[in-house]
């Protein structure tokens, strides 16, 4: 069987960018309406992309100040897209933090079941004093406590899936998702994920963590094959490379200086206050990623671009974009797509999370224009070949006995 890519789109408010609901001919506020994700995903149909995702925080973020936040919980969008659509994948974020195992099972299973099978779990851990607040809290838990709850909520959701005697799921169980580039968060993604979200800007690290991930599954009882990592990919196309560079410019100039700069100090975990924006973040407010806390997956690749490039603050902004870390490809459908052909057949990923520059029009194009060419390449499927998220993604159907949902703790070595 011919191997081809997974493409996600990423339905993140407007757009990736910071700024992006300021740009020219877009509505900044049509994330507060329904019809902004339904329509999304009936495209996302159409050029039959794996799934439709949505990213979601338990909590106001502070910086709604500045942007358009994801404001409306992911299973009650995901429901009116089920009943929109008949193929697309349907991914939700749902924190083990701050939620009930049996009650989140149930939520999702329910989905699963009257999607027809077409749901998947992204399984996150809420960093932030915010949402710590939010549910009256004094203070976010630490990292590494986090993950061992994430851990055994999965463990939990699971086993309840596992236990459905009615509404059974049409895939066996809905898909687990990840996300996490720390030493704990690449732990957990060998031990429970089936799709690994990932944030990388270097080919080669890239592919690294790729194969770590891969033969992590071993120690858990677990194949390689379980796994699709699907690293984050934002877009700015155009149909010449000066006009893909005039939009990317464009972006910058929009951008909110001051949700850049909070957006920024959350990444790092210090505060930017004073520090001018033509001179380089100093190194020694800088710690090693596992010391970080909140996102770390992000700090790393914060702190590899000033390791690797040592920026200004305001180049480093205008770099990220108020996007957080993900990589940036800027150009023409085929440039676009060479990156993307290099960094599947490298095995760098197996596909992408796509989050394109601007909500609807950058995915207008990407669907239009870029699915098209990676179709001609024969690296994207033309129709869908089956209609369970699991059967897009490749992935077995779990047994119900002899194999069991989620992998024990491997024994510890004597």
């Amino acid at each position: 069987m011919t191997r081809h890519l997974h493409i996600n789109v990423n339905i993140l408010n407007a757009g990736v960018f910071g700024g992006s609901w300021r740009f020219p001919g877009t509505d900044g506020l049509a994330s507060y309406t329904i019809e902004h994700y339904t329509t999304i995903a009936k495209k996302a149909e159409a050029a039959k992309l794996d799934a439709v995702f949505l990213a979601d925080s338990p909590v106001v973020e502070p910086l709604v100040r500045h942007r358009p936040g994801n404001n409306l919980e992911p299973t009650t969008v995901l429901s009116r897209i089920a009943a929109q659509t008949e193929r697309i994948g349907l991914i939700g974020t749902l924190s083990s933090s701050y939620n009930d195992p049996v009650e989140l099972a149930r939520r999702v299973g329910d989905l699963d079941y009257i999607s027809g099978g077409r749901v998947g779990w992204n399984v996150v851990t809420t960093a932030g004093a915010a949402a710590a607040r939010n549910f009256g809290r004094s203070g976010e838990p630490e990292h590494a406590q986090r993950y061992r709850r994430a851990a055994e909520f999965t463990r939990q959701v699971i086993d309840q899936w596992a236990e459905r005697s009615t509404f059974p799921s049409p895939q066996g169980r809905p898909v687990v998702v990840q996300a996490g580039g720390s030493s704990d968060g690449r732990r957990l993604a060998s031990r429970v994920g089936e799709v690994i979200f990932s944030a990388d800007q270097d080919i080669d690290h890239a592919r690294a963590f790729r194969d770590e991930i891969r033969a992590g599954t071993l120690e858990f009882g677990r194949s390689p094959e379980d796994i699709v990592v699907l690293p984050g990919l934002s877009t700015v196309l155009g149909s010449t490379e000066e006009e893909a560079r005039k939009r990317r410019e464009t972006l910058d100039d929009v951008l909110p200086d001051a949700y850049a700069r909070r957006r920024l100090e959350g990444q790092l975990g210090f505060s930017l206050e004073g520090l001018p924006d033509d001179e380089p973040i100093p190194r020694d407010l800088l710690v090693e990623p596992d010391d970080a806390g909140g996102s770390q997956t992000f700090y790393r690749v914060v702190k590899a671009i000033i390791d690797k490039e040592n920026p200004t603050l305001g180049r480093l902004l205008r770099k990220l974009s108020g996007g957080g870390g993900h990589r940036i490809v800027v150009g023409t459908p085929e440039q676009v797509a060479d990156d993307i052909e290099l960094w599947f057949r490298e095995g760098a990923a197996d596909g992408f999370n796509v989050m394109p520059d601007v909500l609807p029009s950058g995915f207008d194009d990407f669907a239009d224009h870029l699915i098209p060419e990676l179709q001609r390449r024969g690296l994207f499927r033309r129709e869908y070949e089956d209609t369970t998220l699991r059967g897009h993604l490749g992935l077995e159907v779990p047994r119900r006995e002899g194999r069991p949902y989620v992998a024990a703790a491997p024994a510890a070595t004597r």
